[in-house]
């Protein structure tokens, strides 16, 4: 297998590459099909590459990065569920390694009496979450709503749901990692040892280093949870609720707060259907007050409780929390089930939506944070108007506080001390059931360039960017350190190619 890539890589760049000795005579790693990974969940790019690797452990990895190094042209990209929308995981005529293909080991360990899970960078979180409640019954702190992620993946950008006002971002939970960068160098970090390269890692966008093992911390799982939510018509009293609740103290609060936008129709992707919890509610429209608008507004929260304690407590803090709130009397849904399908109920709309044949359709998402200062606005402009009939899938909408992130680390976000995330994930058939993908890109270019023209104090969030201008534009005053963190771990810019950040430097770089 090793000589099968020496081929291809000899046979396109003889120059830079004079001896066989590429990625040495051993290696336990596989070579897979190029096809799945020239494209992406997105599937508005495609990009062939040179070859797929399939590492089984991190010396794997570091063999196909040195392997890259010796050329004058070759990048590597590290793909894990081929989730990205904008073909950020792709490498064209480069090497994707396939980080499903890692040992998925788990070790649990205790540290400065905290807790904490040892696992590689191509497991799932849905894999880590059954593993550490079946064995242990403890859970990382903080989650993605859809857990078909990978560990590498998430930490590469932030990973955010419902649990973030509390813990931060998945970010905000990693205690250790083990990196792969690009000098081939395999380096264990963390916020004493390896610093700046444990900083640069998470939220880097994969440009700095490979993640082939994290370190998480975790805690006690609960049992069940009771899972709420509350409709809205105002979105002064939606703010104003949500925002109330993420700032209340643990213990004192719901355990998962976000939120969403609807229209405010029976459309069954888009309107009322989608609020129930149960399959035996209903939503009534007559609840509605005549003021409502052409879009509704919900909280989905919920709170955790073990086997154990009374349902009158549970009730008793549940109407306690309830009782502050100013949603439509009458349009509040919930229902008590496990945790563990809880956090799992999302890969029902994954099964519904393959059945239905728009799983593999193409997905153009937006992700983005905006301030709170400029949310109000956001909503009349975009909520109220561009989008008044919906996406066909969720739009997210719900804030997060800054004082749980770590401006050590890549990712940027707002100034303001309350920001909000908007997702806007849709779920439409190709055409001709569904509109062309291109008038749904443009739609996002729109908004886009909305809040550029406004002045939003804005982000996007799992950002994608055409030019380097944008991307400078994108980091602002952390793009000097962005840029010599890149120098420092990825000097020939061979990682994460498909990002469009940097360019390959087409020389060798001289490695042992």
């Amino acid at each position: 297998m090793i000589a099968y890539l020496e081929h291809f890589v000899h046979g396109n760049d003889t120059e830079s590459m004079p001896n066989d000795d590429v990625l040495g005579v051993e290696g336990s790693f596989h070579f897979g099909s190029t096809a799945a990974a020239g494209k992406d969940f997105g599937g508005m790019k495609s990009a062939n590459p040179l070859s797929v690797i399939r590492p089984a452990v991190s010396v794997d990895v570091v063999k196909a990065v040195k392997a890259a190094a010796r050329t004058a042209h070759l990048t590597v990209a590290a793909r894990g569920n081929g989730h990205s929308i904008n073909g950020q995981a792709m490498a064209e005529n480069g090497l994707v390694l396939d980080m499903r293909a890692m040992e998925n080991r788990l070790t649990l360990l205790s540290l400065d009496g905290s807790l904490y899970v040892d696992v590689s960078g191509g497991a799932l979180w849905e894999e880590v979450l059954r593993r550490c409640v079946s064995e242990f019954r403890l859970a990382p702190r903080s989650w993605t709503d859809y857990l078909g992620l990978t560990v590498g993946g998430t930490l590469s950008n932030a990973g955010v749901s419902g649990q973030a006002f509390r813990y931060g971002p998945q970010t905000s939970n990693v205690a250790e990692l083990e990196v792969v960068t690009g000098k081939g160098e395999t380096l264990v970090c963390s916020e004493t040892q390896n610093s700046e390269l444990f900083f640069a890692t998470l939220g880097g966008l994969g440009q700095f280093g490979i993640i082939t093992r994290a370190r998480v911390a975790v805690q006690p799982a609960p049992d069940m949870v009771r899972w709420i939510r509350v409709v809205y018509s105002e979105f002064e009293d939606f703010t104003r609720d949500a925002e109330w609740l993420v700032t209340l103290r643990e213990g004192y609060g719901f355990d998962y707060v976000e939120g969403f936008v609807l229209v405010n129709s029976d459309d069954p992707c888009n309107g009322w259907p989608t609020v129930p919890t149960g399959p035996n509610q209903r939503f009534d429209p007559a609840r509605l007050p005549a003021s409502a608008g052409p879009v509704l507004y919900c909280l989905e929260l919920a709170l955790h409780y073990r086997d154990e304690d009374h349902a009158s407590a549970v009730n008793m803090e549940v109407d306690r929390l309830l009782g502050r709130l100013r949603f439509v009397e009458g349009l509040k849904f919930s229902l008590d089930l496990t945790y563990m399908d809880f956090l799992l109920r999302v890969k029902r709309v994954e099964e519904d939506a393959k059945a239905n044949g728009i799983w593999d359709a193409p997905h153009p998402w937006l992700n983005l944070f905006v301030s709170k200062s400029h949310i109000a606005e956001f909503d009349r402009e975009v909520f109220k108007k561009i989008l008044k009939h919906g996406v066909g899938g969720p739009i997210l909408v719900y804030p997060l506080l800054r004082s749980k992130w770590d401006s050590r680390h890549s990712v940027v976000v707002p100034d303001s001390n309350i920001f909000y995330i908007i997702a806007l994930l849709r779920f439409i058939p190709p055409p001709p059931k569904g509109p062309p993908t291109e008038l749904l890109v443009e739609q996002n270019h729109e908004i886009i360039q909305l809040c550029c023209n406004r002045a939003f104090d804005f982000k996007l969030y799992l950002p994608h960017y055409q030019s380097q201008e944008n991307w400078m534009r994108h980091y602002g005053d952390k793009w000097t350190r962005f840029v010599e963190r890149k120098a420092n771990f990825d000097p020939l810019a061979i990682l994460a190619p498909g990002q469009k950040i940097f360019s390959r430097i087409p020389q060798p770089l001289s490695i042992t």
